[in-house]
């Protein structure tokens, strides 16, 4: 089934690619989604869990984040089609051609059940996202693209020899399973620097500490829509890769290590995105570290470990809906401005109501306040440090989450009531785009207060495997 839905996909980008109108696009572009929703029914209707192929598997890991990629995925088809409306044709098409092929690479990160298939798929998000990231064709548009494939290249290798190290301290497989049941009995020493290698590596797709600049910098240069996607499905593909792994390392000696390392990296993640929230001055920069600050949370959790872990996957979860709903929610306002300036831009409320109240109560979510899913997954975090003991991980993150929650607030009630200084673009407030990218961000809050069996099962499956 997985080989027929890479064909399908593969088939539809191309054909999306040579279209001559942009109907044509569009329709290419429903058949694609459709292939999606088939894919989702087949994994419900033989249960997840199944073995595909040599290569991937229908976990509940990868069931979970490829229904939320179908979700966030058509949303953000939808805004591309009036994003670009006025692109030529030529554009137009390669935007979409890229945006079926980056989706179905990351469907690939997902499912793969081999250690060297992640790395490779991870490797074509590269590819995908770059020629997202070049769709303006500015100096600043290119600038950010060749930085993309060079740090993001970089830091495959970097995860490479990471890999080639965990397999030469195994049987020679690179499967999951079978990594996680021949690596028990490996030198620690040997382990920690292959986590180290790997984490350091995967960081610029989960856009955590070290590498989590280049992530900032593509989000930046991309069209909002493709945003909304890269700081989303692509980010859940780092995470997911990274959390294979850690799996790996619990059957060994060195997980402790692997958990400080884990700490002390979320830890940093979360301090550079508190104090870069404050000092950028582009919107689009600023959800691009507010990524950085949460995926850093995720991360901590894992380093915790026990119900840290359940709340890290719920964690990024929530975080898929909240993000996407808030970078579609930019992409309206850029309609309206032409531009993502803080310090010119402003009136919201009375421009866009709609959209005003939707980055308003966005704001809330992301700042953990009810009925936030942030707020059970943070509750969750903090009640497992203090129950371990670690007072001195709760006061510094409690003291940057108090950062956030300032430059946060600051930021939005600015564009929202702050006198606008900027000429308004032609293209009026789209009611319907909003009140779509907010149904997200209410769909987070229904979570946040009844979470579904259906969604329980699957992270209670993700953190017991």
């Amino acid at each position: 089934m997985i080989a027929l839905y890479f064909l399908l996909s593969a088939l539809i980008a191309l054909a999306a690619a040579f279209a001559r109108q942009r109907r044509t696009v569009k329709r290419l572009g429903a058949a694609f989604y459709l292939v999606q929703l088939s894919l989702v029914a087949h994994i419900v209707a033989e249960g997840y869990g199944e073995v595909s192929s040599q290569f991937f598997r229908f976990d509940a890991a990868g069931t979970l984040f490829f229904a939320l990629l179908t979700i966030v995925s058509a949303f953000v088809f939808v805004h591309s089609c009036v994003y670009l409306r006025d692109n030529p044709i030529k554009e137009y098409r390669l935007y979409f051609t890229l945006l079926m092929l980056l989706t179905t690479a990351i469907t690939g990160v997902y499912f793969a059940r081999n250690i060297a298939v992640t790395w490779i798929f991870l490797e074509a998000t590269t590819l995908c996202a770059a020629g997202i990231v070049y769709h303006r064709r500015t100096a600043q548009a290119l600038e950010a693209t060749w930085k993309y494939i060079f740090v993001c290249s970089v830091g495959i290798a970097t995860a490479y020899l990471g890999i080639l190290l965990l397999s030469l301290l195994g049987d020679g497989s690179l499967r999951y399973e079978e990594l996680a049941r021949s690596v028990g009995g490996g030198n620690p020493l040997y382990l920690k620097i292959a986590f180290l290698l790997i984490l350091c590596g995967y960081s610029c797709k989960m856009e955590i500490f070290p590498l989590y600049t280049i992530g900032v910098d593509a989000n930046f240069a991309a069209p909002a829509p493709a945003s909304a996607l890269i700081s989303t499905g692509l980010v859940n593909a780092g995470f997911l890769a990274v959390f294979r792994v850690y799996r790996i390392m619990e059957q060994t000696e060195a997980i402790g290590w692997v958990r400080n390392v884990l700490l002390l990296t979320g830890i940093l993640s979360l301090a550079v995105g508190a104090l870069f929230l404050r000092r950028t001055n582009n919107y689009k920069r600023f959800l691009s570290y507010s990524t950085v600050e949460n995926m850093g949370i995720a991360a901590i959790g894992l380093g915790i470990g026990g119900f840290g872990v359940w709340a890290a996957v719920f964690h990024v979860v929530c975080h898929t809906l909240v993000k996407s709903s808030l970078f579609l929610q930019m992409a309206v306002v850029r309609r309206i401005y032409n531009g993502y300036r803080i310090n010119r831009i402003g009136d919201y409320i009375r421009i866009n109501p709609t959209g005003a109240v939707g980055l308003l109560v966005g704001m809330a979510v992301l700042l953990a306040f009810p009925p936030s899913p942030f707020f059970v997954s943070e509750v969750m975090l903090f009640r497992e440090t203090i129950a371990g003991g670690r007072w001195w991980v709760a006061g510094t993150v409690l003291l940057l989450l108090c950062i956030v929650i300032y430059s946060v607030c600051y930021r939005i009630v600015k564009l929202c009531y702050q006198p606008n200084q900027d000429s308004l673009h032609p293209a009026p407030a789209r009611n319907a785009l909003s009140w779509a990218a907010f149904s997200l961000l209410a769909a987070a809050m229904v979570v946040g207060i009844w979470q579904p069996a259906l969604l329980q099962q699957l992270i209670d499956q993700i953190v017991s495997l």
